[in-house]
């Protein structure tokens, strides 16, 4: 198959664009290579996918090179889209509201565009468990985002979503919106507590916890690229599934398991923080049944996999 990956040069993308020419489909990717975090970080990524075989890479904006970005997808024709391209990160967000609307509204737009004048059969896109809001403790189904969110980077996944549903009427391709819960594993983002936490305790240094109690649905990256290939088993016109692990972890037994691969860990005490929800919890039963995922990787076999690859890269956690 042929296969567009934008944002491909990002932590899921690597992982994904890596599978997706281990199993024979034709790959192009396009990555602006958006500063968010280190662009040698992201070159670093193109390598590891090279690993995997042959590729096309295209450093080009879904907004700023809007033409260059079309005649891509036309003389390519892919028979799918999976569109990761954005800006991620709460904190930021609320930082830099509008950049939000550009990359993960615009270019969202744009992509969906791109896909449909060159009649590709499938648009997969990356959404986030974030547009779920504040909704404590209670397994989360696909039907209960509300649009009630409570960060701007939500609001921008929220809204790029209704355009997926938009872009489903005026062209006849299939739309899978996938909301990834907390993806770790290795090359996982810089600015996500496992990765940062980890580089940390390998630097001995204390790890600083925001808020207590808090609870988040960890998903391995493995798990995460699994869902995403599952989608191409989609048999509806337009479907949503939530894809994680269906298995919260407390903030705490995250601790406890970081302090079995560090036993002298230590903790500082911080302030929960703005835009940041408490719980997030997958109910995945939609993605089982309709698309045939379940995960695999525990979160203890997904932690150890992550700080063996961690120690092996310590001076690329950056």
């Amino acid at each position: 198959m042929k296969v567009v990956v934008t944002g491909g040069a990002g932590f899921i993308g690597s992982h994904l664009s890596r599978k997706l020419i281990h199993e024979g489909h034709e790959v192009v990717i396009i990555d602006e290579l958006h500063p968010y975090y280190s662009i040698n970080r992201k070159n670093r990524h193109l390598e590891f996918i090279k690993e995997s075989g042959e590729f096309r890479f295209f450093q080009k904006s879904l907004i700023h090179n809007e033409k260059e970005v079309r005649d891509i997808f036309l003389s390519f024709q892919p028979e799918a889209v999976i569109h990761l391209a954005a800006i991620p990160g709460v904190p930021h967000s609320i930082e830099v509201p509008n950049e939000y609307v550009d990359y993960d509204i615009k270019a969202t737009i744009n992509a969906l565009r791109f896909a449909g004048d060159s009649e590709a059969k499938q648009f997969i896109f990356a959404s986030s468990s974030s547009v779920y809001g504040e909704q404590k403790n209670v397994p989360l189904e696909e039907e209960m985002a509300t649009g009630r969110v409570v960060s701007p980077y939500a609001a921008a996944k929220f809204s790029a979503e209704a355009f997926c549903h938009a872009y489903a009427s005026l062209f006849p391709y299939k739309v899978s919106i996938l909301r990834f819960f907390t993806v770790y594993g290795p090359w996982g983002r810089p600015d996500m507590a496992i990765t940062k936490f980890i580089k940390k305790l390998l630097a001995k240094e204390e790890i600083t916890l925001f808020g207590k109690g808090t609870a988040r649905d960890y998903t391995y990256i493995d798990d995460c690229v699994n869902g995403v290939l599952s989608a191409f088993n989609q048999k509806v016109r337009v479907g949503t599934y939530n894809i994680g692990s269906g298995k919260p972890i407390y903030l705490e037994e995250l601790v406890d398991q970081l302090r079995m691969h560090f036993p002298e860990l230590t903790v500082g005490q911080g302030a929960f923080r703005q835009g940041d929800v408490h719980s997030t919890w997958a109910d995945i039963r939609k993605a089982n049944e309709q698309l045939g995922y379940y995960p695999a990787v525990s979160f203890s076999e997904g932690l150890a996999n992550t700080i063996e690859w961690a120690k092996k890269h310590e001076t690329e956690i950056c």
